[in-house]
């Protein structure tokens, strides 16, 4: 598994097309009730240096198979959210986002010199909260009935990890 800049505008197009799928948009929220940015907006968010997104790959041939990103990058604060979305989900449940993740902290900590991230989950979304705590996030609080999936209110519960305490974690 390796991340890869999105570059092209074929890369932008299979993104766009990822997080345009309910089974991914309904747990993310880009902003100002925006759930599946089009290409366009992804266009200007690769550009902008207030995010870093990569695509990440399969082991066997290479080919992209999700997305990983940090967003409000502020690097004064040195912070970041990170969110990550299988565009492929033949790739379920084998550990890819887990490896993807701990691939966008070492970027975030290592080369982009961020003290925290931060991520968050919708309370019912158990495979999130399992990688939170996989990648060793600390539960920080609770977003209460903010988030909706059909209808439906939940919560957000959000967590955080210092540069500090992920010194030394590595996952495969």
């Amino acid at each position: 598994m390796h991340l890869t800049p999105i570059a092209t505008p074929e890369q932008v197009t299979l993104v766009a097309s990822w997080l345009a799928e309910k089974r991914n948009y309904a747990w993310l929220d880009f902003g100002n009730g925006v759930q599946s940015p089009g290409a366009a907006s992804l266009k200007f968010m690769v550009q902008k240096d207030t995010h870093a997104l990569r695509l990440f790959t399969a082991d066997d041939d290479g080919a992209a198979i999700g997305v990983v990103g940090l967003s409000n990058v502020d690097r004064n604060f040195r912070t970041a959210t990170i969110w990550i979305a299988l565009g492929d989900k033949k790739f379920s449940a084998k550990g890819y986002a887990l490896r993807a993740g701990a691939a966008m902290l070492e970027f975030a900590f290592g080369e982009l010199g961020l003290h925290a991230v931060n991520a968050w989950a919708v309370d019912c979304n158990h495979a999130s909260l399992r990688l939170m705590r996989m990648l060793n996030f600390h539960p920080i609080g609770r977003q209460r009935q903010c988030h909706y999936i059909d209808g439906e209110v939940h919560d957000r519960l959000w967590f955080d990890l210092l540069a500090s305490e992920y010194a030394g974690i590595r996952h495969g």
